[in-house]
Order: structure tokens, then C-alpha cells, then sequence
């Protein structure tokens, strides 16, 4: 009899758990060949006693085995090895299969013009700045786990995913109904809502259905870079307006306005992206005069609307009388995790039924269940209290960082305190390039964008957004301390 003693370990410090364990190292010793096909396996009993493991583990192994095809059950003889393993082995169909795939493409292919690299980290720092992220360890990532299960268990739930489409669950769309009301004064109903894969996923079907090669597109200077690249990747002609204190420049939207044939204005009114500025609620009035005068649409980007710390925040423009003039494009990632990709659209009807016909061409359907799952914790009043608490938590986090970079930083870098958000646009002299504070700052374990992303040809803002909202008090502070001694 083969040592299976040996053959077999098993680890009980492991999450895996132990019948899984035994099941794979028998495929894998069929696999080597030391267990051959047709070879008949010690009885549950026996197996047990070698392995010192229960009876009822061994039984479940010899079932999961049973069930992929690697045994076969024999009445009054025992589980024997399967004759035909349950592996396919590809035949060649060449006589030289190649080597596989290389560095380059010999046939033509249109490259993603424009677009350009994100900030990479390189190795495993201990510290990362990143752009604005929530924290996971806060994240209520156990009552979406549960609500998730629950449905898995649910037979309905089944034949529901076989009929799902692109549009998104029913259940969450239905639930963000009352929800955008409440918490964003949006009167709309469920055919205004599309639910994507995040909020880039909006930006980039919006954008697809409002512009053509050779349309004018106004958006915030410094922007939203990514979205620009979307803008400039579908062929628009960019027209970069300054941002200020009070948010995008009036006057100059409308200057462009009068010169050009404007398709669509990009707008993070709440918390702009990078600078954090909010649109004044005069601005937000005269742009809404403007689209209806110039006859533009607005994609209204509120990423982070629910992180507000000094006051009541501003209603969006979509809950003002835009006259259908607004796409409003959201996400629930800041609230649970940026791994949770569950972003929405709302719009007019008719545009959201187009939206559907293009976000089927680049998916299907997104994960209903998942969707589902968070429409529980919408309706059980979960997703409002967790917000509740962690704007608390933030809005610390939030003003120790402020407070750390007057301490430490003065006279190297400025920065404004924003209304809410998770970011601090922080600006450093030129005396001090953020590429030189980056490199010296990875080799003391910190991650520290150099600020590239933000630049254009006609300014370098020698800037990054210093993101609060994942980072504890003690590691905000370690990380503003590497920066000061990188001076």
C-alpha cells in the first residue's frame, strides 16, 4: 500500500479546509502518477486512521473527488481511481506549434490614443498616498457578505440571473428610487437609471452617446484627467476652463459658448477633482441658464456626494429643474470599497434606453446579486448609518492632516482644507519637484505620487492629491513625517 500518510499532509493551521486538502493532493498524486487509474483507494475507516482525520472528512473528500470525475464508486468494492481522468489533453494540429506570444504585433491595430499611463507603485511600500480612497478595514464588508450569502441560498435568485440584463438589478434600481430623493432631492423613476461597473464606466458610455469626432467638450482646468483622455480618445476638441475657489469660471464657459458649438460640459460640482473646490450655488444657477441657452448637455460627475464634514451640502444640479438637460453619474464604491464596482446613471429615458444598447456591447450584465445585496443594506437603513459614522472618522483624519501639514510643511506646501470629500489638494514650491520628494520617499517604504497625471503642456502644477480617508491618525502621521524629512 502506497505511504498515503506522507503523500497526503494536511495542515490544520489552514483556511482551506481539510477534505479540500485531502482532495487536491490525491488529483495531484493521480496527476504525478504515483496513484494510478484504475487503483483502488483505502476504505473511508482506513483512510481516516492514516491521516488521523474523522471518518466524515475522508467521506467528503472521496465525494468531491467522486463528483469532479477522478473516482468512481463500486458497490461492496470501495472509490477506485477513474480509468478516464477527467482532464482534456489538447492534440497539436501543427507540426510546429510556435513559441506562443512575443512583444510585438505584426498586423495593424489602432492604439489607445492620448491615453496615458496611471502612477504605478512600484514594490510593496508600508505607506501608500493614493488619490482619495475609503478605508476597507471601515467598510461594512460583513452585512454585504451576508446579504450576499443569503440570496446565493435563495432558489429565485437563480432563475432571476438567467433573465438579468444590462440595465442592472430591478431590486436596486427600484430601491435608489426613494434613496436619490431622500438623499439627494432626484425625482426620478426606475427607467432613469442605468447601473454600471462604476463611475468611469458612466463617463465613458455618456461621453460615447453625446460626442462625435470634432466635438467641443468644456471641463474643469486642472481636471479630471482620465476623463479628458475619454473626451479626447472618442476625438473631441477639449476646452480646458479654469477652476477657482468657487468652481468652474462662468464667464469663461460662456465666452466658449459664443465662440464654439459646445456638445457637453463636464462638472464635479462637489468636491472638484483634484482641487476639491465646490461650485458656488450663483455658479451652479448661471450654468444651468447657459446649457439652456446654448442648448449643451451637463454630465454631472458627484463621485464622493456623501462625504460632507463642514455643512449640509449643496443639492446636486440634477435635483434642480434642468429641463432633462442633466446626466448625473454616481458611485456607491467610496461608501463600501473601491473594489465594489457599482456605479449608476440617471438621465432622461430615452438616453437611458441608448445607454443600455452600448453598455450591453461592452457587457452583458453586471453582478445582479451583488446589486441586490446592496439594495438590502439600502433599505435596512445599513448604508446611511455606516456613512454616518465614518464622515465622523474622516472629518479627523481629515483635519490631523491639515494640522500636520501647517506643522511640518510650512513654507514647502500650501493647501486649502476642503468642505468634504476624502483628498487634500496639496501644492508644493517648485524649489521642491514632487518627483525628486517621490523617489526619496520610496526608499523610506512611502508611495508618494509625483503629480504627472495632473500636468499639461501649459502648466505643472508640481501637486497631488494626498488622500486622508484611508489612512489611520498614526499613519497619517508617519507618512507627513517622511515627506518633511525628504526636504
Amino acid at each position: 500500500m502506497l505511504p498515503f500518510a506522507t503523500l497526503i499532509p494536511v495542515d490544520k493551521t489552514l483556511l482551506l479546509p481539510a477534505y479540500q486538502q485531502v482532495a487536491n493532493a490525491v488529483v495531484q498524486q493521480i496527476r504525478n502518477g504515483v496513484i494510478r487509474p484504475g487503483a483502488l483507494l483505502p476504505g473511508t475507516r482506513e483512510m481516516a486512521r492514516m491521516l488521523t482525520l474523522h471518518r466524515k472528512t475522508i467521506i467528503a473528500a472521496y465525494d468531491e473527488l467522486a463528483a469532479q470525475g477522478w473516482l468512481t464508486v463500486m458497490p461492496r468494492k470501495g472509490f477506485i481511481v477513474a480509468r478516464e481522468l477527467p482532464e482534456i489533453k489538447p492534440k497539436h494540429w501543427h507540426s510546429n506549434p510556435g513559441n506562443g506570444y512575443g512583444h510585438k504585433m505584426p498586423g495593424l491595430f489602432y492604439g489607445a490614443t492620448g491615453v496615458n499611463t496611471l502612477p504605478v507603485i512600484v514594490g510593496n511600500p508600508l505607506l501608500i498616498i493614493n488619490d482619495g480612497h475609503p478605508d476597507t478595514r471601515l467598510a461594512p464588508m460583513t452585512l454585504l457578505h451576508r446579504e450576499y450569502r443569503s440570496l446565493l441560498k435563495k432558489q429565485h435568485v437563480f432563475k432571476q440571473l438567467s433573465t438579468a440584463v444590462a440595465p442592472g438589478s430591478l431590486k436596486l434600481r427600484q430601491t435608489m428610487t426613494g434613496y436619490m430623493a431622500r438623499t439627494r432631492g432626484l425625482q426620478l423613476q426606475v427607467q432613469n437609471i442605468l447601473i454600471t461597473h462604476g463611475a468611469q464606466m458612466s463617463i465613458y458610455i455618456a461621453s460615447s452617446l453625446l460626442i462625435r469626432a470634432g466635438d467641443y467638450v468644456l471641463a474643469g482646468e486642472p481636471g479630471y484627467f482620465i476623463a479628458n483622455q475619454v473626451f479626447e480618445y472618442l476625438g473631441a476638441r477639449v476646452i480646458k476652463v479654469p477652476v477657482d475657489q468657487q468652481g468652474m469660471d462662468i464667464n469663461a464657459v460662456e465666452k466658449a459658448c459664443r465662440q464654439h458649438t459646445i456638445r457637453m460640459l463636464y462638472l464635479i460640482p462637489h468636491h472638484h477633482h483634484p482641487t476639491t473646490v465646490t461650485l458656488s450655488p450663483e455658479r451652479r444657477m448661471r450654468l444651468l441658464e447657459l446649457a439652456e441657452q446654448f442648448n449643451f448637455t451637463i454630465v454631472e460627475d458627484d463621485y464622493d456626494y456623501d462625504f460632507h464634514y463642514a455643512s449640509s451640502p449643496y443639492l446636486p444640479l440634477a435635483g434642480s429643474n434642468h429641463h432633462n438637460r442633466v446626466i448625473y453619474i454616481g458611485s456607491f464604491s467610496k461608501a463600501l470599497s473601491t473594489s465594489i464596482r457599482i456605479g449608476f446613471m440617471i438621465a432622461a429615458a430615452d438616453f437611458i434606453v441608448q445607454a443600455v444598447h452600448l453598455r450591453r456591447l461592452i457587457d452583458l450584465k453586471g453582478d445582479h446579486v451583488m446589486e441586490d445585496a446592496l439594495a438590502s443594506l439600502i433599505e435596512n437603513g445599513d448604508i446611511e448609518r455606516h456613512l454616518k459614522k465614518v464622515n465622523k472618522i474622516y472629518l479627523n483624519r481629515r483635519d490631523h492632516l491639515s494640522s500636520l501639514l501647517d506643522e511640518h510643511l510650512r513654507g514647502i506646501a500650501t493647501h486649502h482644507t476642503p468642505a468634504g470629500g476624502m483628498a487634500i489638494w496639496t501644492v508644493f514650491d517648485k524649489s521642491h519637484p514632487l518627483q525628486e520628494i517621490a523617489a526619496k520617499a520610496a526608499r523610506h517604504g512611502l508611495f508618494v505620487p509625483d503629480g504627472k497625471q495632473f500636468d499639461t503642456q501649459h502648466a505643472v502644477y508640481n501637486a497631488f492629491r494626498f488622500g486622508f480617508a484611508s489612512m489611520d491618525l498614526s499613519e497619517l502621521s508617519e507618512a507627513v513625517k517622511i515627506i518633511a524629512g525628504c526636504m
